[in-house]
Formats: C-alpha cells, sequence, structure tokens
C-alpha cells in the first residue's frame, strides 16, 4: 500500500473552536519550571496532562503538513501576572516564528500563536499533537530499538520530500524571548518535521522513584555518614544550634504513632532556587572556591535522607520566603516518574502568602495536599512547625520517617536524655546503632570504639575545630577536639609533592584505656577518617597503643580546578598516587613519634602521665576555647561554661589562644618527677600567651613554662619472652591529678617477629 501524500496546509487564521460544553481542560503552561500562563482547551477527545513543561522551540514554517490532529488552548490566567506573561509568550511566537514543543509521554504537542496576515491574534493558541503510534505506512520504527531507548530513531519513507521544506537550512533566530520564562532555539526533534532523512533527536532522562533507594545505598555500610551529609548541610548553613532526635508522631496513613527522626538548626534557611537546588541530583559546582564548605556534590541530602528513612519532609526560612518540600519513596511508588512536591511562599507584610512566581494556586494546593496525605503532617502541624522558627528567624528542619530496618527492629535505636527515663546512662540522650558493631580497619583489634555506633560519640570529634552547640536526644555534645586533648603534643610538618602537610601527634589516655591508636584526617575540618592506623600500628595492636594522630589534609587533596580526592561518601579518600605518599608519611611520622617518646621511656605507675598537656574548655556563648590552669579538674565545670567565669574569668572579645606549632609540650606537675631529664625527639618551648583582664593578669600555671629537653638516648635491646612488664600492667590502676612517688618502671615494648634493626 502507497502512502498518501497530504498537501494540504495548516490555517492557523481560523477561529477557535467552539465550547460545547462536553469537556473542559485546564492545562498550566512552564518553562524551565517557572509559570507562564493557567490553560483551558474544551471537548478535546483526549486527556491532556495538567502541567505543559516546553522543553524547547522550532521554527514554525516547518508545519506544511496538514497531518496533525489539532484543538484550540485559551488563557485562564489565575492572576495578572499570568494574563502578561501569556501575551508576551504569544508575541514571542508570531514575531519569531516559533512553536512550542511539549512532550509527555506518548504524546508531543506543539504550540503555535493564532494568527492573521495583517495582525497576531493573541485570543487563544493553536495545538497541533501526534502520539508515537504512527501510521505504520507512512512511518516506520526500527526493529530491536526499545520506546525508552536513548537511541530511538525513526525513517520515515514512502513519502515524498514536501514542497521547499529543507530542515538543515533553518537558522537560529537571535532575538531572545522578552518572557522570563521562555528559552529560543533552533532544535527540531520530532520526525514527523522531517521527511525523509533521519532526526537527530535530544534524549531528556526521567527519573525513575527507585534511584531513591539507589541513592541510599550510599550510606549502607555506615548509616552515621547518612546523618552526617544533614549536619554538614547545617554547618554550611551557618548554623549555631543543631537537634537531633527522634520522637514519635501520629501518622494517619500508617494509623498509628511512627518514630520520625528530626534535624533542626537555626541557619540561613533555603530560598525556592536553593531549595530546588538541594533536591536536584547534582549541580554545577560553584565558581568561587569556599574553603570551609563541605557540600560540594549535590547528592548528600538525598543519600543522607534516604539512607535513615523512606520518606522526608523539609520545612526552610529565610528573611523573605519560606518552603516546604516532600522527598517520598512512598508517594512515588508505582510511578513512572520521579514527583517531589515543593510549595513556596514569599512574605508580604507580616504574613506569608503562595509565591505565585514560582507556582499557581492549584500546583500548591495539589502540592501540599500529597504532603498531608503521605505524610505525618497537616497543613496545622507545618504552620506549626514553622512557627517554631519565629517573625524574623531563619534555619532548617528535616523529618524523616519510615525509618530504615534491621531486621523487625529499626537500625538505629534512641534513649532519653532526661534522668528519670534513662537514669542508666544518666540522662544523656544517644542515638545507637542497633547492631554495635565496630568498623573494620585494618590492624584493629579493640572493640571500644564508641564513635562507630554512638551519635553522640561521632559528633564530640567531627569537627576540628567545632563551633555549633549540638543536642542529640535532648542532651549536649561536649566537643571533644583531638588535638587539645593529647599528652606529649608534637607537631610534624611535611612535604607531599609539593603540597606542606602538619601531623599533630600525642598520646591519649582515652584512648590507651580502650586499646586503640592511629591518625584521625580531616577535610575542611570534617572528620573523614578515623583510627586509621599507619606503619607498624597495622602489624602490632600494641605498637603505638593510644597514639593519636590529627591532620587536616584539604589542601593535599584539593586541586587547583575545585576537583577533591574525597569519597562522594565523606567517609573516605580515592586510590591515588598522592594519597600513597601520605599513607607512607604518616607511617613513618607515627613509628618515629613511638619509638622516641614510649619505646625506652620511664614511666611512673598510676601517674596519670597520659593526661592531656593542657586543659580546655568551651564557651557556651562564643564558641571560643580557653586554656586553663594545668591540672584543673574541667569536669567540674558546669556544661554551659561562660568565659566570665572561673577559672578563665575573661571576656568572649579576648582572641581564642593557640598553641606554638612545632612544639612538644610537657607537664612539669604530672610527671610527678619535677627536675629529671625528659626524653625526646628534640629541644622545644610551650608557648603559651598570657592576657590583663581588667586590673588582674591571667596568666597559666608554671607547670607549662619552658622546659630544657635533651636528645633522646636509645638503648639497644635483646629479644626476651619473659621477665618484661606489658605496657597495660605499667598503667594499671585509676589516674590522679596529685604527684605520686611510687617508684618508677622501665616500659618495654613488646614486638612480634624480629628487631626492625636486625640486617641479614
Amino acid at each position: 500500500m502507497e502512502a498518501k501524500e497530504c498537501v494540504e496546509g495548516i490555517d492557523l487564521n481560523e477561529p477557535p473552536h467552539k465550547n460545547r460544553g462536553v469537556r473542559l481542560s485546564h492545562v498550566l503552561l512552564q518553562k524551565d519550571c517557572k509559570n507562564i500562563c493557567r490553560t483551558k482547551a474544551c471537548d478535546v477527545s483526549i486527556e491532556l496532562p495538567s502541567l505543559w513543561s516546553i522543553s524547547n522551540f522550532v521554527s514554525s514554517k516547518v508545519y506544511e503538513l496538514n497531518n496533525f490532529t489539532k484543538f484550540s488552548l485559551y488563557p485562564d490566567p489565575e492572576d495578572a501576572r499570568q494574563s502578561s506573561e501569556w501575551g508576551k509568550f504569544m508575541h514571542f511566537l508570531w514575531h519569531n516564528q516559533r512553536a512550542g514543543i511539549v512532550r509527555h509521554g506518548s504524546f508531543t504537542f506543539h504550540i503555535l500563536p493564532a494568527q492573521s496576515e495583517e495582525r497576531p491574534n493573541y485570543s487563544h493558541a493553536v495545538i497541533l499533537y501526534e502520539t508515537e503510534q504512527k501510521d505504520a505506512v507512512i512511518c516506520k520504527r526500527r526493529t530491536g530499538i526499545s520506546e525508552k531507548s536513548n537511541k530511538t530513531e525513526e525513517i520515515c519513507d514512502s513519502v515524498p520530500n514536501p514542497r521547499g521544506l529543507n530542515a538543515s537550512h533553518i537558522h537560529h533566530d537571535p532575538e531572545s524571548s522578552p518572557c522570563e520564562s521562555v528559552e529560543d532555539g533552533n532544535r527540531i526533534s520530532d520526525s514527523l518535521v522531517k521527511r525523509g532523512t533521519s532526526t537527530l533527536r535530544r534524549n531528556f532522562v526521567s527519573t525513575d522513584p527507585t534511584y531513591l533507594r539507589t541513592l541510599s545505598q550510599t550510606h549502607a555500610g555506615w548509616i552515621f555518614g547518612a546523618i552526617a551529609e544533614l549536619i554538614d548541610n547545617s554547618r554550611d548553613a551557618g548554623a549555631s544550634r543543631l537537634d537531633i532526635f527522634i520522637q514519635t508522631m501520629f501518622s494517619k496513613k500508617a494509623a498509628g504513632k511512627v518514630p520520625v527522626l528530626s534535624v533542626i538548626d537555626d541557619g540561613r534557611g533555603m530560598t525556592y532556587p536553593e531549595m530546588m537546588r538541594m533536591i536536584s541530583f547534582g549541580h554545577k559546582r560553584p565558581n568561587e572556591h569556599c574553603s570551609d564548605q563541605i557540600g560540594r556534590f549535590g547528592i548528600g541530602f538525598k543519600t543522607g535522607a534516604m539512607k535513615l528513612g523512606k520518606d522526608a519532609i523539609v520545612l526552610t526560612q529565610t528573611s523573605t520566603s519560606r518552603s516546604v518540600s516532600f522527598l517520598s519513596q512512598s508517594f512515588n511508588e508505582n510511578k513512572d516518574n520521579l514527583e517531589i512536591p515543593v510549595v513556596t511562599y514569599r512574605k508580604e507584610g507580616q504574613y506569608m502568602e503562595v509565591d505565585l512566581s514560582v507556582q499557581s494556586e492549584a500546583t500548591a494546593e495539589y502540592n501540599l495536599k500529597a504532603i498531608k496525605e503521605f505524610s505525618p503532617f497537616n497543613e496545622y502541624f507545618i504552620g506549626e512547625k514553622l512557627g517554631l522558627f519565629g517573625e524574623e528567624g531563619t534555619g532548617t528542619q528535616i523529618y524523616i520517617w519510615n525509618l530504615d530496618r534491621w531486621g523487625k527492629n529499626y537500625t538505629l535505636d534512641w534513649n532519653s536524655g532526661r534522668t528519670d527515663e534513662n537514669p542508666i546512662d544518666q540522662g544523656r540522650g544517644d542515638i545507637l546503632i542497633r547492631s554495635k558493631r565496630v568498623r573494620s580497619r585494618p590492624g584493629q583489634t579493640s572493640k571500644q570504639v564508641p564513635l562507630d555506633y554512638s551519635l553522640h560519640s561521632y559528633l564530640e570529634v567531627i569537627f576540628r575545630n567545632p563551633r555549633m552547640k549540638i543536642t542529640v536526644q535532648g542532651s549536649q555534645v561536649k566537643a571533644r577536639p583531638l588535638d587539645k586533648s593529647l599528652n606529649t603534643t608534637s607537631v610534624i610538618s611535611g612535604d607531599i609533592a609539593g603540597r606542606t602537610i602538619e601531623l599533630t601527634i600525642g598520646m591519649s589516655k582515652l584512648e590507651w584505656e580502650r586499646t586503640n591508636c592511629g591518625v584521625f584526617l580531616y577535610w575542611r575540618g570534617r572528620l573523614i577518617e578515623s583510627y586509621k592506623r599507619v606503619g607498624g600500628q597495622m602489624h602490632n595492636a600494641d605498637t603505638g597503643r593510644g597514639v593519636i594522630g590529627v591532620a587536616d589534609i584539604t589542601e593535599l587533596v584539593d586541586d587547583e580546578d575545585g576537583n577533591s580526592w574525597v569519597l562522594n561518601s565523606k567517609q573516605g579518600f580515592q586510590d591515588c598516587e598522592m594519597y600513597a605518599e601520605l599513607e607512607e608519611w604518616l607511617g613513618s611520622s607515627m613509628d618515629e613519634y613511638w619509638e622516641t617518646n614510649f619505646d625506652n621511656v620511664e614511666l611512673e605507675k598510676a601517674a596519670g602521665r597520659c593526661k592531656p598537656d593542657h586543659e580546655w574548655v568551651q564557651c557556651y556563648g562564643c564558641r571560643k576555647w580557653r586554656l586553663l590552669t594545668t591540672g584543673f579538674d574541667t569536669e567540674s565545670l558546669p556544661d554551659q561554661w561562660f568565659c566570665l567565669m572561673p577559672p578563665f574569668n575573661g571576656k568572649c572579645t579576648i582572641p581564642e589562644q593557640q598553641m606554638g606549632h612545632g612544639s612538644i609540650t610537657i607537664g612539669e606537675k604530672r610527671s610527678g618527677n619535677v627536675g629529671r631529664n625528659r626524653i625526646t625527639q628534640r629541644e622545644a618551648t610551650a608557648k603559651v600567651d598570657s592576657y590583663k583582664i581588667g586590673n588582674n593578669e591571667f596568666s597559666q600555671d608554671e607547670d607549662v613554662k619552658n622546659v630544657k629537653l635533651i636528645p633522646t638516648i636509645v638503648n639497644k635491646r635483646k629479644n626476651t619472652s619473659n621477665g618484661a612488664n606489658s605496657i597495660e600492667d605499667d598503667l594499671d590502676g585509676n589516674s590522679s591529678q596529685t604527684e605520686s612517688v611510687a617508684p618508677l618502671h622501665v616500659l618495654k615494648r613488646i614486638r612480634r617477629g624480629g628487631a626492625r634493626s636486625c640486617k641479614t
């Protein structure tokens, strides 16, 4: 059968189709997620989608064949702005001789302006539409290519080239659209427009809702990595306070109470574009380099929230706007494409009104209805939560439910921060990983690693220079900056690939008791790797026991192009040449420190030698760290300690004190052996600043005054299998802050295998 050639032209001058009252459909036109105008169509035989998003524009000159079904589209604006946008849109199409292309499922709609030869007609638009199911006589779909293939191509034959139609000669019109929502283009992407030749078609990928589950696997190995993603966003937003807790809420859909994880901060909040950027799957990296910004990959919120639970709602407020978004696996179940409802309000005087510049009233109502149906929230409850910000307050609230499961229970376990409800933990609220499993690290044998399963413990060290006030289950997290809590501290500088790195090494009493050791690696001030064993620590559980290294390697892993060697999960670094050199340097530095300071050092039993060189406390107000008198019992200080309180007795305006780099500090009074020679690597001086406060001069205790150090004397030892006291035996007993006169014991390091100095 031969194909019939259609030569009748399209008449754009005909009057609009009359409404016979049979059927009325409303359609909202959009371009680049911005509303143009609400419209209506009458007596259309097909089911029209309620939202038309214009993908591109083509020249209207190519529409010379009357092989389309058509109908009329009338403007039905919701406000004056939409009425104005409709006129701009129609004028753009008429003046530039363009047709807007809308694709929805198997349908393709072509929007052309109604016009006469003398003047344009903006009363309605002419809609031509077609489906993928074309006449088999005219068009043959290439076999073996599915309808959803990224290389879909149609070859139309048996039809002569239409008169005067040569799509390759269509030129781009440089004149841009006066309508803010419209983008000009010269792309022809439908095969029926071009006959007798194959067509280059642009492919836009849709997102199946199951991709949310795939994203959650980023943190499948450690669920606290998912919570850390949300904490990073709060830190980047400049939050000074962050509250994390799990509470139960009534869910109409679940017909009962469900646990909900809440993450609430007082940061800057997000505007509508920032909200859309957050829920989008990746984004362009900023041109400017933010030295302390952690979020860079554009997937943190999605990977974190979807690992913690199936459904998440975000409430955010800035000084001028308020937005609500709903990222949900439950809502998108059995859907072909991912839908994320968003409702945005803008401040009008003292009230918040729906922002009609980004959405219509109908769209806002539809999205709000979806949120109410599939979440524990209704409009009153959302209003109550948004009220927590106050009239002038800003911040972001994230609520996650349908939490991740561990068998029949939840992966997370939690307890109350109230003493009467949690007497065992003395009222310390915490969120725990139910399994309490310790993460696998090469060379590690200790099972006492609380930060692996206690959120409270993890947040104590998550930031190298903590500033936010963080609470977990209502209990304040007391930050524990590692390089401020070490004994016999040494700061070592190294050069790797022409970049300088500084490593702070010292002995930690707490990690000694837990039989832990290793390096804590930070990136942009955020913990990436913990207890990383290097050098001899990887092969012997006793080697380096209690020795902790701390380093921020931002300058090492960030390149000049803004790329970083940090994994997307932010729980490790990519395997590269520079990282391999770093591991080797860390290993040699840690081994040298251990052999110099602790391989043959005299230790006094129960003398508290592993206590920090200095006592530090953080002001609850200004969040600055203050250096206190050595030997001061910081446990006696209240949780909410301020600079004006003893023993600092100062002001928050005083700059934060810093220890001098490249120094080893030893507290004389802690040693219990004043006047003895100290075995160390080199001579160094502890540098401590003094300040005058009022009429009184505030200075540190004399135990951190200048201490002269002498070079190390290394004794050669023979291997022995008996008569050696272990390190653990030497440090048995409780620590004391008073001097002790107990006899000294020589600590001998026990090695497995031959001595390192043996030569074959």
